[in-house]
């Protein structure tokens, strides 16, 4: 998961806790689900998704779920067992509206306790915050899900279509569940539309003021390359001309010092031109003048230099990992790189690879794709679902500014637009950028957005679905 606003940059001051003795009965169901979730090491190498399922269909059950209702399904992940939960809220009897598909994932990035300063798989809450693994992404998602379902189901609410939760075991992986269920939900489901719960969220100033709703609407493809070099080798006292490891750092070199041509859509440019009001300084003027003309250069300069807006410019490609050489006193016989693309909406893999042949220059780095490659359009933001977003967010933030935008990231939304649905993330959460640690140490959600963002989904889905 990830959202981010560059924002004014004010000091930072801790939420508040909420008190524990002052909590509805919906809010304490939502922090005892999300404390037992994250429990659950659903990382990979742990096994433990199967485990977290049967957690949550004893509560889909015990709510009033049944059987015929909840959908278990067992996927081999890269040699690894994992699950896909789903759970379908049935419409009143005579429905006609075609059904709604409701995202999250169950896994997580591992943590290692010994890196952290608080138990990772224990939700520990302290100085306003929620600590622990998946507490962002994706066990707030799935946790502010399954609690508005139960919620619903124990007010006795008939939607006027079904509503489908789809919860993936292996998003942050190989997504070979993600993809058994995309298949699934259009051969057998065929939803309307689809709604994230993984991305997208209430971007925050650093002192707390809310900038705006961001929806993701779109997602660079994902592709990784290793790059390798390989010869003779020999005696590192007999030194030759074509070291593996220095041709592999020239090709590197220059993928380094390349920049992918400069792109804009619909979408970019509406961010840029509404984000741009929103951003102070440089940077937001950077945003307004690229908004209006893409060919800007020192609009484009400004842009390049910000690590949070270089990637809504074009394709990215980055050396990520490095291997080489078998012996301190022996020539490396090979030497390969790791290199990750985050590719523009609209260029292919296969032309990616073709370009940084081309700025490399050498048929003696041999290129090999080793991620599967999905490339899926960008999802307009229907007027429904931006009036229930609506709807939902003026009981929080009235008025706040709505802004779809696109993910340098990838999500399971991804494997959705590629079949023809529209696929967008709204996720509850409000974050400041000092508050996104997903993937990284010590990873937190503020305790008033976690306990702020309960109604979010509640009130989306009343609205599509009364």
């Amino acid at each position: 998961m990830a959202f981010l606003l560059v924002a004014s940059t004010l000091s930072a001051q801790p939420a508040l806790a909420q008190d524990a003795a002052a909590l509805t009965p919906d809010q304490q169901l939502a922090r005892d689900i999300y404390r037992d979730i994250i429990a659950f090491r659903t990382a990979r190498g742990q096994q433990q998704v199967p485990a977290m399922v049967a957690y949550l269909v004893s509560r889909f059950k015990k709510a009033g779920f049944s059987d015929d209702d909840i959908r278990v399904t067992d996927y081999d992940s890269e040699g690894e067992k994992t699950q896909g939960l789903m759970v379908t809220y049935r419409a009143k009897p005579g429905s006609t509206a075609k059904p709604i598909v409701l995202l999250g994932h169950m896994d997580v990035v591992d943590a290692l306790a010994k890196d952290w300063v608080r138990p990772p798989f224990t939700l520990t809450e302290e100085e306003g915050y929620f600590f622990g693994r998946g507490t962002d992404d994706n066990k707030y998602g799935i946790t502010n899900l399954t609690a508005t379902f139960l919620r619903l189901k124990q007010e006795g609410w008939q939607p006027s279509r079904d509503l489908v939760l789809v919860f993936s075991g292996d998003e942050e992986t190989g997504m070979i569940s993600t993809r058994a269920q995309a298949k699934y939900v259009a051969d057998n489901i065929d939803p309307e539309f689809i709604l994230n719960s993984d991305a997208g969220g209430i971007a925050l100033a650093e002192d707390g003021t809310p900038v705006a709703f961001r929806v993701q609407s779109a997602e660079k493809t994902f592709a990784t390359y290793e790059l390798t070099v390989t010869n003779p080798g020999g005696h590192s006292s007999r030194p030759r001309s074509d070291n593996a490891i220095y041709e592999l750092a020239a090709a590197l070199g220059k993928i380094a010092a390349y920049q992918f041509p400069v792109r804009a859509t619909d979408l970019t440019k509406s961010y840029f031109a509404t984000a741009g009001k929103l951003t102070p300084g440089e940077l937001g003027q950077a945003m307004l003048k690229f908004a209006a003309d893409p060919s800007d250069e020192s609009a484009i300069a400004t842009l390049q230099a910000n690590p949070e807006t270089v990637g809504t410019l074009g394709t990215t490609c980055v050396a990520t990992m490095l291997e080489a050489g078998h012996a301190e006193n022996a020539l490396p016989q090979s030497a390969t790189a790791t290199v990750n693309c985050r590719i523009f909406p609209g260029e292919g893999a296969a032309a990616t690879e073709a370009k940084l042949k081309e700025v490399i220059g050498n048929d003696d780095v041999a290129f090999k794709l080793i991620t599967d490659v999905t490339e899926s359009p960008e999802s307009k933001l229907r007027d429904d679902v931006k009036a229930a977003l609506r709807f939902s967010l003026d009981k929080r933030y009235p008025g706040m500014t709505i802004l779809p935008y696109m993910e340098s990231g990838g999500t399971d939304g991804m494997h959705y637009r590629t079949l023809g649905y529209d696929t967008v993330a709204l996720s509850g959460a409000a974050l400041k950028a000092s508050d996104m640690f997903a993937h990284g140490l010590n990873e937190r959600l503020p305790v008033d957005s976690f306990y702020g963002g309960l109604d979010h989904w509640y009130w989306i889905l009343k609205k599509l679905a009364e």
